[in-house]
């Protein structure tokens, strides 16, 4: 199209310098109708197109003014002016932290052990944290013949029913923890023992229970 456009202005150009130069001869013949033939139409712009475009910028929203001290738009977090202190732990004494050579109040044995026995004064007590949980009990232990071993021991093993190999006696809930059969046990509380801790029915099932595997046996 723009090429044909300046083909016909070229023509027209042509034909005028051709014209100025033989004025006298006169415009070729046809020449007018053959130029109107090859040139576009020109249009003309609407009238309503300024109008148009000035109706759209009226209706666009104004930007409104930034405020004094912003950045255009952009939000920035100014950083704290005080840091917030991180919270300390706090450490509480339980009855865990006893020192490990502290002695259990009204008894003879340290805060390590689970079960503790007072052989002269024929009492039993379970303990937990450096504290009493059952007792004193009243117990029977061994004779001068046959004496309960006095030390620290760890329970070995136990057995709801079990019968004295050399007793031919029944020592039911017994919780072993000293070599030789030694144990905790129910058995009656007006003879001595063969070496062992006799205890109540209820004291019995409660040791039981309550005595695990590994626990700590102070014996005095």
């Amino acid at each position: 199209m723009l090429g044909a456009a300046l083909a016909a202005a070229l023509v027209v150009v042509g034909a005028v310098l051709l014209g100025a130069a033989g004025a006298g001869a006169g415009p070729l013949p046809g020449a007018a109708t053959a130029l109107a033939a090859d040139l576009p139409v020109a249009r003309a712009v609407p009238a309503a197109v300024p109008a148009v475009v000035a109706a759209r910028a009226a209706a666009a929203p104004a930007a409104a003014p930034a405020p004094a001290g912003s950045s255009g738009g952009l939000t920035t977090k100014k950083p704290s002016a005080t840091a917030t202190p991180k919270s300390t732990p706090r450490t509480t004494t339980t009855p865990a932290a006893v020192a490990k050579g502290a002695l259990v109040a009204g008894t003879p044995c340290t805060a390590t052990a689970k079960a503790c026995v007072d052989i002269l004064g024929r009492r039993a007590w379970l303990l937990a944290d450096g504290a009493v949980t059952r007792g004193p009990v009243h117990i029977m232990t061994g004779d001068q013949d046959d004496p309960t071993p006095i030390g620290t021991f760890h329970v070995q093993w136990k057995a709801q029913e079990y019968t004295s190999r050399q007793y031919l006696v029944q020592m039911p809930y017994s919780v072993f923890f000293a070599d030789g059969g030694i144990a905790f046990h129910e058995g009656r509380q007006d003879t001595a023992s063969g070496g062992c801790v006799k205890l109540g029915h209820d004291d019995a099932v409660a040791w039981f229970a309550y005595l695990q595997v590994g626990n700590e046996v102070q014996i005095h």
